[in-house]
């Protein structure tokens, strides 16, 4: 199974995309529409504080009559950051994001952020590996 490093290489973009904590959701949710993703990281400095994503402004801002230009992402953000190192597999990760519920995950190597992986890219990553794997066993059926 392919691990999450060599899913990073193989990702077309693999641009960090990050927002202060002191932003505003309108910035941030601006930043995302402008990448085109449904998360970003919220980083003091080089460090994780938080992760932003659409699901967090539709609870946290939406739900509780919060404005997006008058709240600052560090007070709606998750601040409890799951992540995973290079080593793991696409599999765990879709068994963590399955088990947390959460659709974004940051990759971390020795206290660094190097990554994110989407759930789209570790279903693609899957549907890639089965893929390969029919056609070798089609080709072994075959010969």
């Amino acid at each position: 199974m392919q691990t999450v490093r060599q899913l990073l290489e193989q990702k077309s973009s693999n641009e960090l995309i990050a927002i202060g904590p002191q932003a505003t959701v309108y910035q941030a949710l601006q930043t995302m529409a402008e990448h085109d993703v449904g998360a970003i990281l919220v980083m003091d400095m080089d460090d994780i504080v938080g992760i932003f994503s659409e699901r967090d402004y539709a609870r946290r801002i939406v739900l509780q009559g919060r404005t997006s230009i008058g709240t600052c992402v560090r007070d709606i953000m998750t601040s409890k950051v799951v992540y995973v190192s290079p080593s793991q597999t696409v599999g765990q990760c879709m068994a963590l994001m399955t088990e947390k519920h959460f659709r974004h995950l940051p990759v971390m190597d020795e206290g660094k952020v190097i990554g994110m992986l989407s759930i789209g890219d570790l279903v693609r990553a899957t549907i890639a590996e089965q893929q390969f794997v029919i056609e070798q066993l089609v080709n072994y059926i075959r010969t």
